[in-house]
């Protein structure tokens, strides 16, 4: 599919809100040209309308894009959450392009939640850094989601990153089994990461990894000898690219690959998601992967 904006310009959309809906179109046109075009979507929270049910729940914009009458569910009657946890840690700070990894992530989890609720799904955002910093509980209701575009729209504060610490204490939150949306640059130990992650696993919980890296970081877009500085530790080392170039690029497509194959223990959902990558594509891969036909099995 195509996208309607190159990230220059989206960038030069302020507003959060009003820039996840400029997603927002290209990725409904992107779905319903595909094949699954009429495929129901695993984690919607409606069901089909049938003859006899009350037509004032029917949900008519749904009807409106894609010609199938659903009838909303209230939020009891869901089985469906879903958390986006966003990583404010002081390396999501850094970009070379148009956005900061911060400023994509956030965009990436409006969109989602922009999303989610128009289908009726609960939406809550949690960030963290070295802890969890704000946690809003998943909901569906008048003004929610302009509360959860204020909270991706706060500058992330500095520090650095525990994950091992922020996940238990998500853990502690998310009693209810729902969808998590983990969207961060994952620099941490694997180890520790994978441990966490099958912990919220083990309590029932859906869990999809959005792996959030600058191109820069990816292919060391670096020509001159030059101090390198820590974001988040201040620590300065004097780098010569040329000669550190191989030995940083082995470390870096290690660690991701051990991160991918600690999520396909797990059962985990790994997107590796540059930020140079137009996000109606990175939401189309994530959903397409996430519908069936009816009577189809689901995937996880």
């Amino acid at each position: 599919m195509s996208p309607t904006l190159d990230l220059q310009a989206l960038a030069r959309i302020r507003s959060l809100e009003w820039r996840a809906k400029s997603i927002m179109e290209g990725l409904w046109r992107g779905l319903h040209r595909s094949p699954y075009h009429g495929f129901s979507v695993e984690f919607s929270e409606y069901r089909s309308y049938v003859q006899g049910d009350d037509p004032r729940y029917i949900d008519w914009k749904v009807l409106a894009r894609s010609d199938r009458t659903f009838i909303k569910k209230f939020e009891d009657e869901t089985n469906l959450r879903c958390q986006l946890v966003v990583d404010h840690s002081r390396s999501m700070g850094f970009g070379s392009g148009p956005m900061t990894k911060a400023d994509y992530a956030a965009t990436l989890a409006a969109t989602m939640a922009l999303f989610f609720m128009q289908q009726g799904d609960a939406v809550g955002v949690t960030t963290f850094g070295q802890t969890l910093q704000d946690h809003i509980p998943a909901r569906n209701r008048p003004g929610h989601l302009r509360r959860l575009m204020l909270e991706l729209e706060k500058p992330a504060p500095t520090g650095g990153t525990s994950l091992d610490l922020s996940v238990q204490q998500l853990a502690d939150l998310l009693r209810k089994r729902g969808l998590i949306c983990l969207i961060s640059d994952l620099l941490a130990p694997v180890e520790m990461l994978e441990r966490q992650l099958a912990l919220l696993g083990a309590m029932g919980h859906d869990l999809v990894l959005f792996h959030v890296m600058d191109r820069a970081e990816i292919d060391f877009r670096f020509d001159k000898a030059a101090h390198f500085r820590d974001v988040e530790t201040g620590t300065e080392r004097f780098i010569d690219p040329a000669s550190a170039r191989e030995v940083y690029l082995n470390r870096l497509n290690g660690h991701r690959d051990q991160i991918r194959r600690a999520c396909e223990r797990q059962g985990i959902d790994y997107r590796w998601t540059p930020t140079d990558m137009p996000m109606e594509q990175v939401l189309f891969d994530f959903l397409s992967n996430r519908i069936r036909p009816k009577g189809g099995p689901a995937r996880r």
